[in-house]
């Protein structure tokens, strides 16, 4: 760790964290693969973390950091494994392909938006006591105007989540094309549930993250800002 350098180069440690929030939230929005688009929505939510960092001063930053890294581990890990459920059953990840598989598959569809909606940083979520965190903290400690511009990541989240939700799952379903498709299963629900009850569990009380992290997060903070 190097405190001082840190602090010299804050500034510019934040351009590069807004930086990764719009760069791959904007790539997100131009995605036509499903995997795809899970992929650099990651960047934009780890962009986040590089501003959290910026503002090391702010011990209410740093926590939202290491929050948003427990989060994004739940939430990705369970979109990539939910992605991968749907192509192993149409071979095809392009979301132009799909449409209306509501209809087909409603219990996937559920957990699908369940995690789109975290990912997007709904309230009562992991997603958005991380985030949430970071912005509170990093608009003590660092340029206002950056820390506004870095809240268009969450619009443009919102933007590529949505979007994303209504191509694939709202619509008119193709019976023809799509009819074979199955639900998911046990096993493969049993392997998400996890993921889903951490998620909405962080979201709702996230006191017991909180002191488990604790002590490791103002030792931190406290060498950081030597």
């Amino acid at each position: 760790m190097f405190p001082s350098a840190l602090r010299e180069l804050s500034f510019w440690i934040a351009v590069l964290g807004v930086i990764g929030i719009i760069y791959g939230a904007l790539v997100s929005m131009a995605q036509k693969d499903l995997k795809k688009l899970v992929a650099y929505s990651s960047v934009s939510h780890m962009g986040y973390c590089i501003l959290s960092l910026a503002a090391f001063s702010s011990v209410t930053a740093i926590a939202g950091c290491m929050f948003q890294m427990v989060s994004h581990g739940l939430i990705t890990g369970a979109l990539f494994l939910l992605v991968g459920v749907l192509y192993d059953r149409a071979h095809t990840r392009e979301i132009a392909a799909f449409g209306g598989l509501g209809v087909k598959v409603p219990v996937y569809t559920g957990l699908m938006v369940l995690f789109g909606m975290a990912a997007l940083g709904l309230p009562g979520m992991s997603g958005f006591v991380s985030e949430f965190m970071i912005f509170v903290g990093a608009f003590g400690a660092l340029n206002k105007v950056l820390v506004g511009i870095s809240v268009l990541g969450v619009v443009l989240g919102a933007t590529y989540i949505l979007r994303m939700i209504q191509n694939v799952f709202l619509g008119k379903f193709d019976e023809d094309k799509w009819g074979h498709l199955t639900e998911i299963n046990f096993r493969e629900i049993l392997a998400v549930t996890p993921l889903a009850l951490l998620t909405l569990f962080i979201g709702i009380y996230p006191k017991p993250l909180e002191i488990l992290m604790s002590a490791t997060l103002q030792n931190l903070v406290n060498l950081l800002a030597r």
